[in-house]
This record gives C-alpha cells, structure tokens and sequence, in this order.
C-alpha cells in the first residue's frame, strides 16, 4: 500500500471548487482504485462554513446536542466533550477556531458524506478514475492519549471490512471482527498529511478492493447508535447522575410512608 500527500493545493476559500483544485493538484496521477482523504476543514471552507463568533464557547454550545463531560483545568480553562449536530462526540463540538479570519471560528461541513459524495463523483467524472473518498477530522480516544484522524463523511468506498463469518489463521470463527478501515485509511493518510504541512489531501493505493459504489453506506454509519452506547457520559457526569436518581428515589419512598433515610 501507497501513501501519499497532493502537493499544489493552494489555500482554500468559500466558494473554491474543490474538485477542480484536487483534480489539477492530482494531474493524472490518479487510478481506479484510488482513495482520497481530504482534510474536513478545506471541505468547511470551500462550503463557506464560518460563523461570526466574538465568544467560541457560544458557538460551542449552540453546536451542542448533548454534553457528555465537562472538565475545568487547575487554570480555569474548562473542555467540553459533547455529542454535536452530527452525531459526532468530540471536543468542542467540532468548533474549530485556527486559521479562520479575525472574528470568526469554523464549523464542521454541514453534511460530510453527501461533501464526500459530490467530490467522488467530480472526481470520477474529471480524472476517469474510480476513486473514493474519505472526509477526516481530528479527535482524541476515551482511556487514550493523544488524537488521530478519523472518517467523519466517506463516499465510494466501504467503510468497514466485515470479517465476521470468516475464521482466523487457526480455523477459529470471527464473530465481532469487523475493522473500520476508514478510520484506518483516515489516519495512514495523516502521517503523510500532517498537520503544518499545508498538504489537506492525501492519496491511498493499495486498497482498491474496498473502492465502489457512490451508493454504498457512507461514515454517518460508523457512528454507534445510542441504544447501543455503553460510555453514555463521562465517568464524574454518570455519578451524579445515578446519586441523583438514588436520592430521588429515595425522597419518594420517605413520602410514601417508607423506611426514613439515613
């Protein structure tokens, strides 16, 4: 497998045709097969996805579906993991306030996959090349230092490798095992990529058997639904949650004649 970052990508712009800047930066380099993972803040850019905003945490909190922890450091500076307008749990929502122009931070693009789906298709029909798509933001791990790059909108590709079914090297049956590979793709690209490097783009040989359809399931599937969520909110929110709830349900016993609390 081949990894690689586009050079000749200048700065993007709202209103920047993506597709015709990817595709002049990639010449006629590119092959079926090919897999591009394009950096989601160009993406916002050339979408236009600036917010006026004097206070970044207002903007934060209007991104905010549901908090899911909350911690203020010993200097005061307080970091909100919270699930936003996309499903997406992350730190501040997604609210992205480097390399913006005075006044203004920068949202994530309002729909990725379909992002990713225009460019795919753009793509496809400028190089002559089946090509797939995969939209990458940064975000930090539970119980893990440090950040990656992840899929967050992906088009054209398959973004699991389903192994379940199959068995391993020892004949055993796999169950459960079904790799994210755009995940995967997302943060081999970002090796190459980097984040000063000016490169929003990067190129992935090697894995054309994953390349298809533009209407294959793109990355909003990656997310786990709720139902299926057992890290709903962070470790201190979940305490006071569920001391809430006992001393609640304990008022209710008190006032139905029940055992006085102790």
């Amino acid at each position: 497998m081949q990894v690689w970052a586009l050079d000749g990508i200048p700065e993007v712009v709202a209103g920047d045709d993506l597709t015709r800047l990817i595709a002049a930066a990639a010449g006629d380099s590119l092959t079926d097969g090919d897999i591009l993972v394009v950096t989601s803040k160009i993406v916002s850019k050339a979408e236009g996805r600036f917010v006026a905003a004097t206070d970044r945490e207002e903007t934060i909190t209007a991104e905010t579906v549901r908090v899911v922890a909350t911690r203020v450091t010993a200097s005061g500076h307080a970091t909100r993991i919270v699930e936003n307008r996309l499903g997406i749990i992350a730190a501040a929502a997604g609210v992205d306030a480097s390399n913006t122009p005075e006044g203004t931070v920068l949202l994530l693009p309002l729909d990725p996959d379909a992002s990713a789906r225009a460019l795919a298709a753009g793509l496809r029909e400028a190089t002559g090349a089946e090509v797939g798509v995969i939209i990458s933001d940064t975000l930090g791990r539970a119980w893990r230092e440090g950040q990656t790059d992840v899929a967050i909108g992906a088009a054209g590709i398959h973004v699991f490798e389903d192994l379940r079914g199959g068995t391993d090297a020892e004949g055993r049956p796999l169950v459960v095992t079904m790799p994210c590979v755009a995940d995967e793709l997302a943060a081999a690209a970002d090796l190459v990529k980097g984040k000063t490097g000016r490169t929003p783009v990067a190129v992935v040989r090697g894995r054309g058997d994953l390349v298809g359809s533009l209407d294959l399931p793109g990355a909003r599937t990656i997310i786990r639904a709720r139902e299926h969520d057992m890290f709903h909110t962070g470790a201190a929110e979940s305490y006071a949650d569920g001391y809430a709830r006992g001393r609640a349900d304990q008022t209710d016993t008190d006032a139905s004649g029940g055992p006085a609390a102790t």
